[in-house]
């Protein structure tokens, strides 16, 4: 797989977490959850993590959600980011709270009094700021609109360069828009502009099925030009498939590695094996030994259906099957191994993985 060239940028903290090359791209989400019900957040949080997700943002609406900050902060282990709209005494009020970092929208925080202060807070708490712009919340002066992607990158820049008078340069920067192709011109633009990380997404994407594509176009096409340093694929719905969709995008751009890279045809009238089964079987199996094995998650693993594509799919994978009416063959770095019987492909394949693979 070619490598991608990654754009080069400054590096943030957010907890623990280093935002910017040459460090991993992070995956966010955000809770569902009235920050005011502590257990309730914390509870989703924790599945957040469990699911893989690396940041966890939380909507801030009052002062009663900024005071509950500290004690979710206490339940976790993920890097904490509070989300502020419209009032900028809760970004302080947060920050003084000890969250991780704040998001800012320059569409509802824009007077240059209110941000020089949060400039000033954040760089005395060290405490990043991610500004933040949406489409659907742009200030359109005079009642003109001008292209989305060029009023997000004004509004950005306008804030980055009151933040830089302050020498406060903790940033990450957002431009996003329910818009394909407005996201796209909008983080092409501002990678042009400034060196700071950049967080990706399209937002207000839609239901999962739809707004999966729709996400992976967008983000996809921008990671594969080297810009974006952490991702949420923004979804209606339970966010764990935020998580879920971001983990997938990332691996198939061989971005980062969190399981086997399962290879398998979609079948047709030559497959004569039920394929969806063994398929399922090895992807069990191989997760199963992941805790075990950390070193399997690097493998591409080939699951095919029959002779047309099936012994080319399975010699170019680390390891792979291809299947016929009445047996396999299993393949390993190019080479065909032997003849193995249907009912026990999985066994045979995972059996091979452990014993000359990963020892």
């Amino acid at each position: 797989m070619k490598a991608i060239n990654r754009r080069k940028t400054k590096v943030i903290n957010i907890g623990s977490v280093k935002i910017g090359f040459p460090h991993p791209i992070s995956i966010q989400s955000m809770t569902t959850t009235s920050t005011a019900h502590v257990q309730q957040t914390v509870k989703q949080i924790h599945r957040l993590e469990e699911s893989g997700c690396e940041i966890v943002r939380v909507a801030v609406l009052n002062q009663k959600e900024v005071l509950c900050l500290k004690d979710i902060k206490k339940q976790i282990s993920l890097p904490l980011v509070a989300d502020i709209h419209f009032d900028y005494h809760l970004a302080l009020a947060a920050m003084a709270a000890g969250c991780d970092a704040v998001r800012i929208n320059p569409g509802n925080i824009y007077k240059r009094e209110h941000l020089i202060q949060i400039a000033r807070q954040a760089k005395q708490t060290r405490i990043p700021i991610r500004i933040g712009a949406n489409s659907g919340s742009l200030r359109y002066a005079n009642g003109l609109k001008n292209s989305a992607e060029s009023l997000m990158v004004r509004s950005v820049l306008s804030v980055i360069k009151i933040f830089e008078k302050e020498k406060f340069y903790d940033i990450i920067i957002s431009l996003k828009s329910s818009d394909i192709f407005q996201t796209i011109a909008a983080y092409e633009k501002m990678a042009k502009l400034v060196r700071y990380p950049m967080h990706l997404g399209i937002t207000a994407a839609g239901l999962p099925q739809a707004g999966v594509i729709k996400s992976s176009i967008g983000i996809g096409f921008l990671l594969i030009r080297g810009i974006g340093d952490t991702i949420r694929v923004s979804l209606t719905g339970k966010p764990e498939k935020e998580v879920q969709a971001a983990r997938y995008l990332l691996a198939s751009l061989g971005l980062r590695s969190f399981a086997p890279e399962i290879i398998s045809c979609p079948t047709c009238g030559r497959c004569k094996v039920n394929l969806p089964l063994i398929a399922g079987e090895v992807e069990r199996k191989l997760l199963s030994l992941k805790e075990r094995f950390p070193d399997i998650c690097h493998l591409k693993v080939a699951v095919m259906g029959c002779e047309v594509n099936g012994p080319g799919e399975a010699r170019e994978a680390d390891i792979g099957v291809a299947c016929s009416r009445m047996s396999a063959i299993l393949f390993a770095k190019g080479k065909k191994i032997k003849k193995i019987k249907l009912n026990s492909v999985s066994e045979e394949l995972i059996k091979y993985i452990k014993n000359e693979m990963v020892r």
